[in-house]
């Protein structure tokens, strides 16, 4: 079997259940020799920017000498871009090979995101990783990756998103990601709104943890300044030189953010915004860039589980011309959600390569966007 259909089956088989919970899990870890304790780890949770901030925290440590491993979801083209070592991709074998180990050892249904967390503290563990940046998969508090101990938490952000699980404002949202805080461990926190900001310096109180908050507001339309603020901070507690951070931060790429593509006399540029916070930020960079003069389609897929009217809503005020696409999961939201919200000029194309097509015939600049699945499959289409 394929890693391609390995990785389909292992899907099926762990996604369609709540998973162990943090207790079974910790024991499942323990039966694994405990791998989470075999290196240092920085933990990183919030509703925007997490991933970038892991992406670049672990290219500076990379570039300080330390061997450093990264765990980030959701991937975009491949599952192996999830689990990363000095910035290479985790190979399809030692892929499944770390998760096959997982497997043996579990005692409870796991869902898939259970399954990879500890797929991927068990590989970095036989790697003798330095350290490890570690994004939640969801919220904080009951996250599979909170059973780490580490020695620097972040929460980049706190908005409304994941509603149906997390909580319907931000004093609960925020309690979920507070709930990555450890005792005694310093946290850094970018722009929170003040009643989250409340409920994250409380929590860091209860646990003597001390509590910085980075960035007192977000830079208007460049919310990766914040980022970059927030890893700057890091990197100092960390004790890397300024030097080797700067040096660093010009030279780091990252994938489906803001990322620009050439195609002839074609601009096509990927962003995953895929919640209104998101988008708000990318429409508020947009206008700052020079395409903002340029005539722009918009390529968009949304899940049905996030705020997709709004979220289209909103580009859909910005733009004159969009197509809206459906991408290949059973989350996705498809043309009977989408179709009926589509103002003039607007159109709903089902399938992603003819929905790209049209899209370079309408414009010269494509702006794809709502969803890391979308920017994914154009990804793929792309290379």
């Amino acid at each position: 079997m394929n890693f391609n259909d390995w990785f389909l089956q292992l899907q099926t088989r762990t996604a369609c259940n709540r998973g162990a919970g943090l207790v079974a899990f910790k024991a499942l870890l323990a039966r694994l020799e405990n791998p989470q304790k075999k290196y240092k780890i920085i933990h990183v949770a919030g509703t925007n920017g997490k991933g970038t901030v892991c992406i670049l925290l672990a290219h500076v440590l990379r570039a300080a000498g330390e061997k450093t491993g990264l765990f980030v979801s959701p991937h975009l083209i491949s599952p192996t871009e999830r689990i990363q070592l000095d910035g290479l991709e985790i190979t399809p074998e030692d892929f499944r090979s770390a998760v096959e180990k997982v497997l043996t050892q579990a005692q409870e249904p796991l869902n898939l995101f259970e399954v990879l967390t500890a797929a991927a503290l068990v590989y970095f563990a036989e790697k003798k990783a330095q350290y490890v940046v570690l994004e939640t998969g969801l919220g904080g508090r009951k996250d599979p990756t909170n059973v780490c101990a580490p020695v620097l938490s972040i929460i980049t952000s706190v908005g409304l998103d994941h509603t149906h699980i997390l909580g319907d404002t931000l004093e609960k949202i925020a309690a979920e990601k507070a709930g990555i805080i450890k005792p005694g461990v310093p946290m850094l926190c970018g722009y929170l709104p003040p009643e989250a900001t409340r409920v994250v310096e409380e929590t860091a109180r209860e646990r003597k943890a001390p509590v910085e908050i980075v960035c007192t507001k977000i830079p208007s339309g460049n919310a990766q300044e914040q980022n970059k603020q927030l890893v700057r901070r890091a990197a100092n507690l960390l004790g890397i030189s300024d030097d080797i951070l700067q040096r660093s931060l010009e030279t780091v790429r990252i994938p489906g953010r803001f990322e620009i593509f050439p195609c002839g006399e074609k601009t096509i540029i990927l962003d995953g915004a895929h919640n209104p916070q998101a988008v708000e930020n990318l429409l508020a960079f947009w206008q700052k860039t020079p395409f903002a003069q340029k005539r722009t389609t918009v390529l968009c897929a949304f899940m049905q589980d996030k705020d997709y009217p709004q979220m289209l809503a909103m580009l859909s005020a910005h733009f004159k011309t969009g197509i809206a696409t459906a991408v290949s999961s059973p989350r996705a939201a498809g043309k009977e959600l989408l179709a009926p919200l589509l103002p003039p000029g607007w159109e709903f194309i089902s399938d992603v390569s003819t929905a790209l097509t049209r899209a370079q015939e309408q414009a010269e600049v494509i702006l794809v966007t709502g969803s890391f699945y979308l920017v994914g499959e154009v990804r793929k289409l792309l290379r």
